[in-house]
């Protein structure tokens, strides 16, 4: 019996491997819910903790990427929800979550309904940017919409006194967290924008959960701080907080103190910029006053006692007089001569009767002999022509004793090899035609010499 085939088998690193490989395609990207605890974070800035539920728990790591953009610190006991790749530790074989990012448990409800209120406020133009308007540079009066007990309300009340101590605050009590609340920080901001008491508005509340900022994301109180008739800033939570109210302020501070900074200027800068001006406007008075008496000067040396600027004139006067009567008398010289010249060429270009007629008979001789000139010439060239036309006449060829032989075809026999015996041949001479036969045909014959007449 044959030996059967030797089993290769897999090793620990290639079956994690394919177990790693077998969960990360067999789940997707799911949410978890449960409890964090023993929560450790590396000093590379990895988190690692327990996921834990009543039933059952199961080791979970965050890196430092994912953490880092999570907006507040992960701690033990809290009540989580995370979205987690299922996975395998390969080098301890151990089966964990990859947390890609969290929220605590029950903020996700609150999360999409802020997302929805959002969107829908964006697409009516809300939080348009050319909506926004501009803060007043040098405000008199602030309004402040928080809570009288607020933390935030005193970091602003200190920040105002230490930069702009010299602007008035009117401050706007109102709960800024609870039931309710939404709606009664849109009646305080209602009631800031009518009282006419405030050029800028300030919405402040210190930071919190999201549970805790929920009142600034409330429908009507966006609506309120788009329809303030003054400019309003938002100076809600930390700077990682985001509310409603922040996208339809004309302004959204990173924090209350911020705000603060943002809507006052600085006493003590303004106070500094204010010396400045001075001195320039001093500087630019000084020289607008030494450059009016040099402009002084140069006037008064320039003016003259009214006889002494009559006289000239009248100088100016004769002078111009003169200069035009000159110019008149040059004008009429030149008229005159250029009329004279045009009548010389008038004198010249009248015609002569007497000359005109012994040109007339001068040129009638002319003519008349060269007339005769050309009659006498064409007549001499005709008769030369007559005289040529004589010799190539045929007929005279005829007379001086030659004849013209042709067939019975009508063509002119010119040698003898074309003619045969007893074929039909008609001679014409000079006076008259012969028909006649060819007897015999000699090519070689020559012509005899004429006999005398």
């Amino acid at each position: 019996m044959a030996d059967a085939a030797p089993f290769s088998p897999l090793s620990v690193a290639a079956l994690n491997r394919l177990v790693r490989e077998r969960l990360e395609s067999g789940f997707p990207l799911c949410w978890v819910a449960g409890e964090i605890s023993n929560l450790t974070v590396a000093a590379s800035g990895h988190a690692y903790f327990t996921l834990k539920d009543e039933a059952a728990q199961v080791r979970c790591v965050m890196f430092r990427g994912r953490n880092q953009l999570l907006g507040w610190r992960l701690a033990n006991g809290q009540h989580v929800e995370a979205r987690v790749l299922v996975t395998l530790y390969e080098a301890r074989g151990e089966f964990q979550l990859n947390v890609e990012t969290m929220r605590r448990a029950g903020v996700g409800n609150l999360f999409e309904q802020f997302q929805k209120l959002k969107a829908k406020l964006e697409a009516e133009g809300l939080f348009a940017a050319e909506g926004k308007r501009p803060l007043p540079f040098f405000p008199r009066r602030i309004g402040i919409v928080t809570s009288l007990q607020a933390a935030a309300l005193r970091d602003v009340l200190t920040t105002l006194r230490r930069r702009a101590p010299q602007v008035a605050v009117t401050i706007f009590p109102t709960p800024v967290q609870g039931d309710g609340a939404g709606a009664q920080i849109a009646a305080a901001v209602r009631q800031a924008g009518d009282s006419g008491l405030a050029d800028v508005l300030i919405v402040c509340r210190g930071g919190g959960s999201i549970e805790d900022l929920w009142a600034f994301n409330d429908e009507a109180l966006a609506r309120a701080i788009r329809a303030c008739p003054v400019p309003v800033v938002s100076g809600v939570g930390h700077e990682t907080d985001f509310t409603i109210a922040d996208f339809a302020a004309d302004l959204r501070a990173p924090t209350p103190t911020a705000a603060a900074e943002i809507v006052a200027p600085e006493r003590e800068r303004l106070l500094a910029r204010l010396d400045e001006l001075r001195r320039q406007l001093r500087r630019q008075a000084m020289r607008d006053i030494e450059q009016r008496a040099q402009r002084v000067d140069v006037l008064a040396r320039r003016l003259t006692h009214p006889a002494e600027r009559l006289a000239q004139q009248r100088t100016a006067l004769a002078h111009l007089a003169h200069r035009l009567n000159a110019a008149a008398d040059r004008q009429q010289a030149a008229a005159g001569a250029r009329l004279a010249a045009v009548g010389h060429r008038l004198a010249l270009a009248r015609p002569n009767p007497q000359q005109l007629g012994r040109r007339f008979d001068l040129l009638a001789t002319r003519l008349d002999n060269a007339w005769q000139r050309q009659h006498a010439a064409h007549g001499a060239r005709v008769a030369r022509l007559a005289d040529s036309l004589a010799h190539l006449n045929p007929q005279a060829v005829l007379g001086r004793g030659y004849a013209l032989v042709q067939d019975a075809t009508g063509a002119i026999v010119r040698d003898a090899a074309t003619m045969e015996p007893r074929q039909a041949i008609h001679v014409y001479l000079a006076r008259g035609r012969l028909d006649a036969e060819v007897t015999a045909a000699d090519a070689a014959a020559e012509l005899l010499p004429a006999a005398d007449a």
